[in-house]
């Protein structure tokens, strides 16, 4: 992800592709804060948390989080940590917490630990197909 996003044209950091889109700067934030969002639910999970947990509005957060204004720098440096930290923890659960089930709001959001590991990685590289085919088509 670093190596693309840095290979662009910083007027390509702030291209929406459509009204209402994000853009590459605010969806890297997203990216970072959904990792952050999915790994705090495993670590409840793998700790056997029988509370549901709520949800987020996605949008909001990508408005609220300025990332327009932010360095790319900046970015990837807490980007960077958060996989750090993501990493570290689940090499830390025990085998036996990854087939641990939560529940979200409503039994659509149930998952376990290793689902949600799953969904970590499998969004990086869903908004990285997004950022070549939407973003990057006519480059």
């Amino acid at each position: 992800m670093r190596q693309l996003i840095y290979s662009l044209p910083e007027d390509v950091l702030y291209h929406r592709y459509a009204p209402g889109k994000w853009s590459i700067k605010e969806t890297l934030v997203h990216i970072i804060d959904d990792e952050r969002i999915f790994a705090y639910r495993a670590l409840r999970f793998a700790r056997n948390e029988k509370n549901n947990l709520i949800g987020f509005d996605q949008d909001a957060y990508a408005v609220y989080s300025e990332a327009d204004s932010r360095s790319l720098d900046n970015i990837f440096e807490e980007y960077e940590a958060v996989r750090r930290a993501t990493i570290t923890l689940f090499n830390g659960l025990p085998d036996n917490a990854f087939d641990r089930m939560g529940h979200g709001t409503g039994t659509a959001n149930d998952a376990t630990v290793r689902a949600l590991a799953y969904h970590i990685a499998g969004h990086e590289l869903h908004h990285l197909n997004i950022i070549k085919v939407q973003y990057l088509k006519t480059r």
